[in-house]
């Protein structure tokens, strides 16, 4: 039996979003607290449960042990779990990254990166000599499969089957910090909003996942990067928030002309309207914006495209970096490889014009864990 005035409160929980079971994993301190004070408990209850979900990572709301036994049993009763999101297969690569199935309540699952070193590190990190400090990023998935279509992406061949919500964003961090041991404020750990999925296209289940990250689980929002394709009316919402991640723009062609061609979302949105926006966003001292160009040969890797991109970039006027980022193939996408050299001159080329660029290492290729590869593959080819 609920211990008398401790009633299964139904206030916080009963919508389309929540899991039957009542899901606290994804709850910020507010939801919490008017979920404990239903239970008539005092405030600072809300800390230990708050700690136990995301410092502590508990799976099972019978182990919190800083909550009384009666009050854990009482929950229980009224349908509560933790609900944090579980890994349910894994795949390694030659290179050290692993890319996760990771399933929420109703079992779908979504795709999450773990990159050791991530992209190759930074240097001037604060580190200090003798210590461990680990480097790692995590890729994370907003949506389950994605609505923009990219031609060039495998994602896009899903569709859109549903968003996720912030307790499944930011669970996926969880789980994949939880398989590694990591030390929050020990360790660096990055985190890209670059997996399935538009964030922008799930913007409050996004930010709320964000705070979530920030607020309780501790990592700061200098150590996040959200990706989009460019969707406007995001964009000027994200200039509107105190705590945001640092932003890159999937860019992908020097034109409009070609970027509609492999990016049909810019018959919405074009170049021009998505640099505007951009330039909407607060950048913090010594902030960058990233625009990433994924490289496909033969299409928008020439010289003259490098020279066009330049143009296009000065143009917008914005402190910026370049990631360019060599496609990465799937069965059945239509397009190739650029060849080393070209990657360079076309590096080189917009060097020229005076705009940092990054080429940004391929991990994972052979598990389909590396850009515009996500896809939920079970099957894996061999090891190239």
């Amino acid at each position: 039996m609920m211990s008398p005035g401790r009633k299964k409160p139904i206030s916080i929980l009963d919508s389309p979003e929540a899991a039957a079971a009542q899901t606290l994993f994804g709850l910020n301190h507010q939801q919490l607290t008017v979920i404990l004070a239903e239970f008539s408990e005092p405030g600072y209850r809300v800390k230990q449960l708050s700690d136990a979900l995301y410092r502590q990572w508990d799976e099972d709301l019978a182990e919190v042990s800083t909550l009384p036994k009666t009050l854990r049993e009482s929950m229980i009763e009224g349908g509560y779990r933790v609900g944090l999101p579980r890994i349910v297969e894994t795949f390694r690569s030659i290179d050290g990254t692993e890319r996760y199935l990771i399933a929420g309540a109703d079992g779908q699952t979504v795709e999450t990166v773990w990159m050791p070193d991530g992209d190759g590190g930074e240097a001037g990190d604060g580190s200090e000599a003798g210590t461990d400090l680990r480097r790692a990023t995590i890729c994370v998935s907003s949506q389950i499969g994605c609505a923009v279509n990219c031609q060039f992406c495998l994602t896009a061949k899903m569709g859109i089957q549903r968003n996720l919500t912030a307790g499944e964003i930011a669970g996926q961090v969880v789980a994949v910090l939880k398989r590694h041991k990591v030390r929050i404020g020990q360790d660096r750990i990055n985190l890209v909003f670059m997996g399935m999925g538009e964030p922008f296209l799930n913007y409050d289940a996004f930010m709320a996942a964000v705070r979530l990250l920030v607020e309780e689980v501790g990592i700061p929002e200098s150590r996040m990067t959200v990706s989009t394709s460019g969707i406007v009316p995001g964009i000027l919402r994200f200039a509107e928030e105190t705590v945001r991640p640092k932003l890159a723009v999937s860019l992908n062609a020097p034109n409009d002309a070609i970027r509609s061609e492999i990016m049909p979302i810019t018959r919405k949105w074009d170049i021009a309207d998505v640099i505007a926006a951009v330039r909407r966003v607060p950048l913090r001292a010594k902030e960058k914006v990233t625009f990433e160009y994924v490289l496909l040969g033969g299409l928008n890797d020439r010289q003259e495209d490098a020279d066009e991109l330049g143009r296009l970039l000065r143009r917008a006027n914005l402190p910026l970096k370049v990631n360019l980022i060599v496609w990465n193939p799937g069965p059945g996408m239509p397009y190739s490889m650029s060849e080393q050299q070209t990657v360079t001159l076309f590096q080189d080329r917009l060097k020229f014009h005076g705009f940092p660029a990054f080429v940004r290492r391929p991990r994972g290729r052979d598990i389909y864990a590396a850009c515009g590869q996500l896809k939920r593959t079970t099957e894996i080819r061999p090891a190239i």
